[in-house]
C-alpha cells in the first residue's frame, strides 16, 4: 500500500501530498501522522496541499481529524497551499475545518508553527518560574 512521506525537521513533521487523496491513502496519513507525533514528540504538523486539485468531504473531515488528533498530542497543524477552487469547494461543503490553521506557503506556515513554538516555550519558563517561586514560599 502507498503511504505519504513523513519528514522531520526539527520539532516539527512536514507532509507533501503529491498525489491524488484516496480514502484509504487518507485514513493511512492519518495513523501514520499520529503515530509519528507521539514517537517524535513534534510540537508542529505542516501539511502541503498545494498539489490537491480536489478535496471531497470525507478528506477535509479527514484533514480536521487530524488537527484534532494533533492537538491532543500536543502538536499545531497548520495546512499550506490551498487552491482557491479547494477552498470554494470546502466552504460549499459547509467544512470548516475547526483547529486547521492554514498559510498560503509553506515559508509562511513555518512561520506560524515558529511563533507557536516560541509562545509555547515562553508559557512554560512563566509556568515553570511560577512554580519555582511557590516552592519558596
Amino acid at each position: 500500500m502507498e503511504r505519504i512521506p513523513i519528514l522531520k525537521m526539527g520539532r516539527v513533521l512536514l507532509v507533501t501530498i503529491q498525489v491524488d487523496m484516496h480514502d484509504r491513502l487518507a485514513l493511512a496519513l492519518q495513523d501514520d501522522l499520529t503515530t509519528r507525533i507521539a514517537q517524535s514528540g513534534a510540537r508542529g504538523v505542516l501539511i502541503d496541499i498545494s498539489s490537491l486539485d480536489v478535496v471531497d468531504s470525507f478528506i477535509g473531515r479527514v484533514l480536521a481529524d487530524i488537527a484534532a488528533m494533533s492537538r491532543v498530542l500536543v502538536a499545531e497543524t497548520v495546512v499550506v497551499g490551498m487552491q482557491p477552487a479547494v477552498a470554494i469547494t470546502l466552504v460549499e461543503l459547509g467544512l470548516s475545518l475547526p483547529g486547521v490553521r492554514t498559510a498560503l506557503n509553506v515559508e509562511r506556515g513555518m512561520e506560524l508553527l515558529r511563533a507557536a513554538l516560541v509562545e509555547e516555550e515562553e508559557e512554560e519558563y512563566e509556568d515553570a518560574g511560577e512554580e519555582d517561586a511557590g516552592a519558596g514560599e
